[in-house]
């Protein structure tokens, strides 16, 4: 028996590091999976790797229409949805705020923000229709500080806490929970390969070696986190935030020597 057996659970961005990780670990614990991503030759391919409880869509978070069609899509194919993670993300490249363009600021947050509002607005009839069921936003620690040259995806990721919060107050009487959580900094190609219009990566010039966690995140790391606040163990678990970052956000950790 599977944590997930009979549950329909769409992720955007499904294809990426940290979304095909979600999907395969969903998949695994029983779930039906649709892979919703603009990646079609790598949605296809995952689809077919995982089988019949696979179905990749073409989703374009940013447009309302594509939403409707993704959850029609996933009804006609498993029934109502029981779990949205909305993992779809871009960075920006790094520019200070005086020199990022407008179109940079629009289309980071269409993707991050935007695109979590409407998956919200499309899924929760759905969710609904199915008794109830649970929304992750994946956000960052980002969300939660400032970061210099990053203002479009460090707003967006502000504003995505609040968005969380209040989905969780007017669905939460739906037997629909939302929860975040935050991811530090994950070995995945979006820290470890250029933004669109970077340079460099920005593992580059990011070392976690002062922090109590001296290593990068996996992606398994915040699936695990995932899995558990989709599941029934976290009933009790709605407008929270979950940070997942080696303790990045605590600041820089005593070495043993120092601490001894």
């Amino acid at each position: 028996m599977g944590r997930f057996d009979n549950r329909t659970v769409l992720v955007t961005g499904g294809t990426g590091g940290q979304g095909a990780s979600h999907v395969r670990a969903f998949h695994s614990e029983g779930a039906a999976v649709v892979i919703a991503d603009i990646a079609e030759d790598r949605g296809h391919a995952l689809a077919s790797e995982l089988g019949d409880r696979a179905l990749y869509i073409r989703l374009d978070v940013t447009d309302e229409t594509s939403w409707n069609d993704a959850i029609t899509a996933t009804e006609e194919r498993f029934g109502p949805l029981s779990v949205l993670v909305n993992n779809a993300g871009v960075q920006n490249p790094a520019a200070p705020i005086e020199a990022t363009d407008l179109r940079v600021w629009n289309r980071i947050l269409a993707i991050n923000l935007t695109g979590a509002f409407l998956g919200i607005k499309a899924a929760a009839p759905s969710l609904r229709r199915g008794g109830g069921g649970v929304i992750v936003n994946i956000a960052s620690t980002s969300g939660v500080g400032g970061t210099a040259f990053y203002a479009p995806y460090v707003s967006g990721k502000w504003a995505v806490r609040g968005l969380t919060m209040t989905a969780a107050l007017e669905l939460g009487r739906d037997n629909i929970r939302v929860n975040a959580i935050h991811p530090g900094v994950i070995a995945t190609p979006f820290i470890t390969e250029p933004a669109a219009g970077s340079d460099a990566p920005i593992s580059d010039f990011y070392s976690p070696e002062p922090f109590a966690v001296p290593r990068l995140g996996e992606p398994a790391d915040i699936t695990r986190a995932l899995l558990f606040l989709s599941s029934d163990e976290a009933s009790f678990a709605t407008g929270s935030e979950f940070v997942i970052d080696g303790g990045l956000l605590l600041g820089p950790a005593l070495k043993h020597d120092e601490a001894a």
